[in-house]
Protein backbone atom coordinates (compact mmCIF):
# COMPACT_ATOMS: atom_id res chain seq x y z
CA UNK A 1 0.00 0.00 0.00
CA UNK A 2 0.66 3.48 -0.10
CA UNK A 3 1.18 4.91 3.18
CA UNK A 4 1.42 8.34 3.92
CA UNK A 5 1.77 10.06 7.62
CA UNK A 6 1.13 13.94 7.79
CA UNK A 7 2.02 16.45 10.25
CA UNK A 8 5.08 14.42 11.98
CA UNK A 9 6.51 18.22 13.09
CA UNK A 10 9.80 16.87 14.83
CA UNK A 11 10.23 14.04 11.78
CA UNK A 12 10.32 11.40 14.86
CA UNK A 13 8.49 8.76 12.86
CA UNK A 14 11.31 7.92 10.93
CA UNK A 15 13.52 6.38 14.15
CA UNK A 16 10.93 4.50 15.70
CA UNK A 17 11.42 0.76 15.70
CA UNK A 18 7.79 0.03 14.90
CA UNK A 19 8.47 1.34 11.41
CA UNK A 20 10.02 -2.05 10.65
CA UNK A 21 6.10 -3.51 10.15
CA UNK A 22 5.54 -1.63 6.88
CA UNK A 23 8.63 -3.36 5.10
CA UNK A 24 7.33 -3.72 1.48
CA UNK A 25 4.89 -0.72 2.15
CA UNK A 26 5.62 2.79 0.53
CA UNK A 27 5.19 4.98 3.25
CA UNK A 28 6.04 8.91 3.00
CA UNK A 29 6.31 10.75 6.20
CA UNK A 30 5.53 14.10 5.66
CA UNK A 31 5.91 17.32 8.02
CA UNK A 32 2.98 19.96 8.87
CA UNK A 33 0.91 19.48 5.81
CA UNK A 34 -0.07 23.20 5.21
CA UNK A 35 3.44 24.23 4.47
CA UNK A 36 4.66 20.80 2.60
CA UNK A 37 5.08 21.62 -1.06
CA UNK A 38 4.33 18.18 -1.78
CA UNK A 39 1.42 17.67 0.20
CA UNK A 40 -1.27 17.26 -2.84
CA UNK A 41 0.45 15.42 -4.27
CA UNK A 42 0.68 12.81 -1.78
CA UNK A 43 -2.58 12.97 -0.11
CA UNK A 44 -3.48 12.15 -4.16
CA UNK A 45 -1.39 9.12 -4.40
CA UNK A 46 -2.55 7.49 -0.67
CA UNK A 47 -4.02 4.84 0.01
CA UNK A 48 -4.05 4.60 3.86
CA UNK A 49 -3.17 7.32 6.32
CA UNK A 50 -1.94 7.54 9.55
CA UNK A 51 -2.42 10.17 11.94
CA UNK A 52 -0.73 11.51 15.09
CA UNK A 53 -3.38 11.81 17.03
CA UNK A 54 -5.28 15.11 16.14
CA UNK A 55 -3.13 17.35 14.51
CA UNK A 56 -4.53 16.67 10.70
CA UNK A 57 -8.43 17.91 10.29
CA UNK A 58 -9.80 15.31 8.13
CA UNK A 59 -13.23 16.22 6.82
CA UNK A 60 -15.04 15.83 3.27
CA UNK A 61 -12.95 18.88 1.68
CA UNK A 62 -9.86 16.84 3.04
CA UNK A 63 -10.99 13.50 1.31
CA UNK A 64 -11.72 15.07 -2.00
CA UNK A 65 -8.04 15.51 -1.96
CA UNK A 66 -7.40 11.95 -1.28
CA UNK A 67 -9.23 10.18 -4.10
CA UNK A 68 -7.53 6.73 -3.54
CA UNK A 69 -7.65 6.51 0.31
CA UNK A 70 -9.13 3.20 1.52
CA UNK A 71 -8.41 3.57 4.96
CA UNK A 72 -6.83 6.03 8.42
CA UNK A 73 -5.36 4.52 10.87
CA UNK A 74 -6.03 6.82 13.94
CA UNK A 75 -2.94 6.75 16.54
CA UNK A 76 -5.18 6.92 19.91
CA UNK A 77 -8.14 7.79 20.05
CA UNK A 78 -10.61 9.17 17.46
CA UNK A 79 -11.30 13.21 18.29
CA UNK A 80 -13.46 15.28 17.03
CA UNK A 81 -10.54 16.11 14.25
CA UNK A 82 -11.69 13.27 12.07
CA UNK A 83 -15.51 13.29 10.71
CA UNK A 84 -16.33 9.81 10.89
CA UNK A 85 -19.42 10.27 8.69
CA UNK A 86 -17.45 12.31 6.34
CA UNK A 87 -15.11 9.25 5.98
CA UNK A 88 -18.25 6.88 6.03
CA UNK A 89 -19.39 8.51 3.01
CA UNK A 90 -16.62 8.30 1.38
CA UNK A 91 -16.34 4.55 1.70
CA UNK A 92 -13.01 4.77 3.68
CA UNK A 93 -12.25 2.47 6.92
CA UNK A 94 -11.49 4.70 10.16
CA UNK A 95 -9.16 2.46 12.22
CA UNK A 96 -8.90 3.30 16.09
CA UNK A 97 -5.76 2.70 18.20
CA UNK A 98 -4.57 2.83 21.66
CA UNK A 99 -3.58 5.51 24.09
CA UNK A 100 -1.53 5.46 27.88
CA UNK A 101 -1.92 8.28 30.16
CA UNK A 102 2.04 8.01 31.30
CA UNK A 103 3.35 10.49 29.32
CA UNK A 104 0.67 12.95 29.48
CA UNK A 105 0.76 12.61 33.30
CA UNK A 106 4.07 12.80 33.58
CA UNK A 107 3.99 15.81 31.83
CA UNK A 108 1.22 17.26 33.51
CA UNK A 109 3.25 17.12 36.63
CA UNK A 110 6.55 18.78 34.86
CA UNK A 111 4.23 21.68 34.41
CA UNK A 112 2.84 21.70 37.67
CA UNK A 113 6.22 21.52 39.14
CA UNK A 114 8.12 24.15 37.05
CA UNK A 115 5.08 26.32 37.41
CA UNK A 116 5.30 26.40 41.22
CA UNK A 117 8.87 26.43 41.14
CA UNK A 118 9.38 29.27 38.43
CA UNK A 119 12.07 26.97 37.03
CA UNK A 120 11.80 28.80 33.64
CA UNK A 121 12.18 32.03 34.74
CA UNK A 122 15.11 30.88 37.04
CA UNK A 123 16.97 29.01 34.25
CA UNK A 124 16.18 32.36 32.05
CA UNK A 125 17.59 34.65 34.07
CA UNK A 126 20.74 32.54 34.91
CA UNK A 127 22.09 32.68 31.62
CA UNK A 128 21.38 36.30 31.47
CA UNK A 129 24.11 36.87 34.14
CA UNK A 130 21.13 37.24 37.16
CA UNK A 131 21.33 34.89 40.28
CA UNK A 132 18.14 34.35 42.08
CA UNK A 133 15.97 36.30 40.97
CA UNK A 134 12.93 34.29 41.65
CA UNK A 135 10.95 32.41 44.93
CA UNK A 136 8.84 29.50 44.18
CA UNK A 137 6.36 27.40 46.55
CA UNK A 138 6.17 23.86 47.56
CA UNK A 139 3.54 21.70 46.39
CA UNK A 140 2.82 20.01 50.40
CA UNK A 141 0.12 21.19 52.22
CA UNK A 142 -1.24 22.57 48.94
CA UNK A 143 -4.95 21.85 47.73
CA UNK A 144 -4.59 19.69 44.12
CA UNK A 145 -8.23 20.14 42.58
CA UNK A 146 -8.31 17.26 39.64
CA UNK A 147 -11.59 17.54 37.17
CA UNK A 148 -12.32 13.93 35.73
CA UNK A 149 -11.00 10.65 37.67
CA UNK A 150 -9.95 8.87 34.24
CA UNK A 151 -6.92 7.29 33.91
CA UNK A 152 -4.74 10.47 33.85
CA UNK A 153 -6.87 11.88 36.50
CA UNK A 154 -5.95 9.08 38.46
CA UNK A 155 -2.38 9.31 37.93
CA UNK A 156 -2.11 13.07 38.88
CA UNK A 157 -3.78 12.52 42.17
CA UNK A 158 -1.03 9.80 43.26
CA UNK A 159 1.70 12.02 42.58
CA UNK A 160 -0.43 14.89 44.83
CA UNK A 161 -0.88 12.19 47.53
CA UNK A 162 3.53 11.27 46.91
CA UNK A 163 3.89 15.19 47.22
CA UNK A 164 1.97 15.69 50.26
CA UNK A 165 -1.15 17.64 48.53
CA UNK A 166 -4.46 17.59 49.85
CA UNK A 167 -6.07 15.96 46.74
CA UNK A 168 -9.76 16.50 45.69
CA UNK A 169 -11.59 15.34 43.01
CA UNK A 170 -14.49 16.53 40.79
CA UNK A 171 -16.43 15.32 37.91
CA UNK A 172 -19.29 12.97 36.92
CA UNK A 173 -20.72 10.64 39.80
CA UNK A 174 -19.03 7.93 38.58
CA UNK A 175 -15.47 9.49 38.99
CA UNK A 176 -16.61 11.00 42.01
CA UNK A 177 -17.10 7.21 43.85
CA UNK A 178 -13.78 5.84 42.15
CA UNK A 179 -12.58 8.74 43.72
CA UNK A 180 -13.97 8.38 47.04
CA UNK A 181 -13.15 4.94 47.12
CA UNK A 182 -9.62 5.22 46.47
CA UNK A 183 -9.17 7.41 49.44
CA UNK A 184 -9.24 10.97 47.95
CA UNK A 185 -11.57 13.48 48.67
CA UNK A 186 -14.35 15.01 46.73
CA UNK A 187 -15.37 18.92 46.18
CA UNK A 188 -19.51 19.35 47.20
CA UNK A 189 -19.64 21.44 44.30
CA UNK A 190 -18.15 22.62 41.24
CA UNK A 191 -18.13 26.27 42.47
CA UNK A 192 -15.68 24.67 45.57
CA UNK A 193 -13.46 23.09 43.11
CA UNK A 194 -12.59 26.39 41.62
CA UNK A 195 -12.74 28.66 45.18
CA UNK A 196 -10.49 25.62 46.76
CA UNK A 197 -7.88 24.81 44.56
CA UNK A 198 -4.41 25.92 44.67
CA UNK A 199 -3.80 23.89 41.81
CA UNK A 200 -6.48 22.73 39.18
CA UNK A 201 -5.35 20.36 36.72
CA UNK A 202 -8.17 20.05 34.02
CA UNK A 203 -8.35 16.35 32.39
CA UNK A 204 -12.15 16.37 31.01
CA UNK A 205 -13.06 15.11 27.32
CA UNK A 206 -13.37 17.65 24.77
CA UNK A 207 -16.70 16.79 23.51
CA UNK A 208 -20.09 18.64 22.73
CA UNK A 209 -21.31 18.84 26.27
CA UNK A 210 -17.94 19.87 27.92
CA UNK A 211 -16.88 22.33 24.78
CA UNK A 212 -16.50 25.91 26.08
CA UNK A 213 -18.19 24.53 29.55
CA UNK A 214 -15.47 26.11 31.77
CA UNK A 215 -16.39 30.39 31.86
CA UNK A 216 -15.58 33.37 32.86
CA UNK A 217 -17.53 33.32 35.89
CA UNK A 218 -15.83 29.86 37.09
CA UNK A 219 -11.94 31.53 36.48
CA UNK A 220 -12.99 34.28 38.59
CA UNK A 221 -13.77 32.21 41.51
CA UNK A 222 -9.94 31.08 41.53
CA UNK A 223 -7.70 32.67 43.88
CA UNK A 224 -5.02 35.05 43.02
CA UNK A 225 -2.46 32.47 43.76
CA UNK A 226 -3.71 29.57 42.10
CA UNK A 227 -2.47 27.80 39.01
CA UNK A 228 -4.53 26.61 36.43
CA UNK A 229 -3.14 23.33 34.13
CA UNK A 230 -4.75 22.50 31.21
CA UNK A 231 -2.78 19.17 29.49
CA UNK A 232 -6.60 18.27 28.03
CA UNK A 233 -8.15 20.67 25.32
CA UNK A 234 -8.26 24.15 25.37
CA UNK A 235 -11.81 23.51 24.21
CA UNK A 236 -12.62 23.35 27.39
CA UNK A 237 -12.43 26.93 28.48
CA UNK A 238 -14.71 29.69 26.42
CA UNK A 239 -12.62 31.78 23.78
CA UNK A 240 -10.99 34.79 25.30
CA UNK A 241 -11.88 33.89 28.74
CA UNK A 242 -8.59 32.57 29.89
CA UNK A 243 -6.86 35.71 28.75
CA UNK A 244 -8.73 37.88 30.82
CA UNK A 245 -8.88 35.64 33.68
CA UNK A 246 -4.93 35.84 34.21
CA UNK A 247 -5.20 39.77 33.28
CA UNK A 248 -7.74 40.34 36.15
CA UNK A 249 -5.01 38.12 37.75
CA UNK A 250 -7.71 35.19 38.91
CA UNK A 251 -5.85 32.31 38.46
CA UNK A 252 -2.61 33.78 38.74
CA UNK A 253 -0.96 31.33 36.88
CA UNK A 254 -1.26 28.63 34.18
CA UNK A 255 0.81 26.09 32.28
CA UNK A 256 -0.80 24.70 29.45
CA UNK A 257 -0.31 22.67 26.46
CA UNK A 258 -3.07 22.82 24.30
CA UNK A 259 -3.97 25.78 22.11
CA UNK A 260 -7.15 26.86 20.18
CA UNK A 261 -5.40 26.81 16.80
CA UNK A 262 -2.03 24.23 16.34
CA UNK A 263 0.46 24.15 15.18
CA UNK A 264 1.18 27.81 16.17
CA UNK A 265 4.26 29.59 14.55
CA UNK A 266 3.81 33.39 16.27
CA UNK A 267 6.28 34.18 18.80
CA UNK A 268 3.37 36.96 19.90
CA UNK A 269 0.61 34.75 20.52
CA UNK A 270 -1.00 36.74 23.29
CA UNK A 271 -0.56 33.42 25.86
CA UNK A 272 3.56 33.27 25.39
CA UNK A 273 4.88 36.21 26.60
CA UNK A 274 3.20 36.23 30.25
CA UNK A 275 5.29 36.36 32.92
CA UNK A 276 2.26 34.28 34.78
CA UNK A 277 2.06 31.39 32.01
CA UNK A 278 3.93 28.71 30.63
CA UNK A 279 3.28 27.12 27.93
CA UNK A 280 4.50 23.94 25.75
CA UNK A 281 3.79 23.12 22.37
CA UNK A 282 1.50 20.23 22.96
CA UNK A 283 3.61 17.78 24.39
CA UNK A 284 1.71 15.49 26.68
CA UNK A 285 1.59 12.71 24.43
CA UNK A 286 4.72 13.69 22.56
CA UNK A 287 7.31 10.90 24.29
CA UNK A 288 9.40 7.74 22.50
CA UNK A 289 8.00 4.94 24.17
CA UNK A 290 4.19 6.37 23.78
CA UNK A 291 4.82 6.42 19.72
CA UNK A 292 6.25 2.95 19.61
CA UNK A 293 2.97 1.67 20.96
CA UNK A 294 0.52 4.27 18.90
CA UNK A 295 2.19 3.63 16.33
CA UNK A 296 2.78 0.06 16.24
CA UNK A 297 -0.93 -0.37 17.16
CA UNK A 298 -2.17 1.89 14.07
CA UNK A 299 0.79 -0.04 11.96
CA UNK A 300 -0.89 -3.70 12.41
CA UNK A 301 -4.01 -2.07 12.05
CA UNK A 302 -3.36 -1.39 8.55
CA UNK A 303 -1.74 -4.97 8.13
CA UNK A 304 -4.63 -6.64 9.16
CA UNK A 305 -6.96 -3.96 6.83
CA UNK A 306 -4.86 -5.20 3.98
CA UNK A 307 -5.03 -8.81 4.90
CA UNK A 308 -8.84 -8.48 4.52
CA UNK A 309 -9.13 -9.05 8.26
CA UNK A 310 -10.03 -5.65 9.58
CA UNK A 311 -9.95 -4.86 13.32
CA UNK A 312 -10.54 -2.02 15.59
CA UNK A 313 -12.91 -0.26 12.94
CA UNK A 314 -15.09 2.71 13.97
CA UNK A 315 -17.04 2.64 11.06
CA UNK A 316 -17.75 -1.03 9.86
CA UNK A 317 -20.63 -0.08 7.81
CA UNK A 318 -18.10 0.77 5.36
CA UNK A 319 -16.73 -2.98 5.10
CA UNK A 320 -20.10 -3.80 3.45
CA UNK A 321 -19.13 -2.77 0.10
CA UNK A 322 -15.31 -4.28 0.21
Amino acid sequence: MNILIPDDYQHAVSGLSCLGLMQGHRVAVLGDLAREPQARQALAEAEALVLIRERTKVDAAFLRDAPNLRCISQTGKIAPHLDLDACTAAGVAVLEGVGSPVAPAELTWGLIMASRRQLLTAADDLRQGRWQTTIGQCLRGQTLGIWSYGKIGQMIARYGQAFGMDVAVWGRAESLSRAAADGFRVFPSRQSLFEESDVLSLHLRLVAATAGSIGADDLARMKPGALLVNTSRSGLIAPGALEAALAAGRPGFAALDVFDEEPIYDRHHPLFNRPNVLCTPHIGYVERNSYELYFSTAFENILAFERGQPVNVANPGVLKDR
